[in-house]
């Protein structure tokens, strides 16, 4: 066991969260989510939930402001078909994460559920949970730690 480490993070996704770098892409996905036709580098996160599994990661996952500063987003939920503004439970549930744990300026955008495959096969990591809540998909992208601990923030 390790100190102050979610034990949500296995050995293997502590691995490639750490061999990740600037600008790469993690895609955290529900049950449905076709990640081994997507891609060869997947974790899967049997037993969990997006919110829990979301959580563990952010706990160590700088997110990337330079993302940001350019415009867009450093973390994204996949949209509802049909209906691009609503707000499922497990996206509310992701959103809150994301400011509980990274802070109240992270914004989350939204990418087309196609679009969103597109993006997931260019991505460094799928991470499967067994949530299986339709339209349960992230994806976001790595930012820079300083060598004091903290995340790099670029401003606008």
């Amino acid at each position: 066991m390790l100190i102050n480490i979610n034990p949500i993070l296995s050995p293997d996704l502590l691995f490639q969260l750490r061999s990740m770098g600037h600008g790469d892409k993690l895609v955290l996905a529900d049950a449905n989510f076709p990640a081994h036709s997507m891609n060869k580098n997947v974790v899967r996160l049997d037993g969990v939930n997006i919110k829990d599994a979301a959580r563990a990661i952010l706990s160590v996952f700088p997110l990337d402001s330079f993302v940001v500063s350019q415009g867009g987003r450093a973390a994204n939920r996949m949209e509802v078909d049909n209906n691009p503004d609503e707000l499922t439970d497990t996206h509310k549930e992701f959103i809150k994460s994301v400011k509980d744990i990274s802070g109240n300026n992270w914004e989350v955008g939204s990418i087309e559920r196609q679009l969103f495959y597109e993006e997931a096969k260019k991505s460094y990591l799928i991470v499967t949970t067994t949530d299986a809540r339709p339209f349960g998909c992230f994806i976001m992208t790595k930012g820079v730690v300083k060598p004091d601990g903290s995340v790099w923030v670029l401003e606008k």
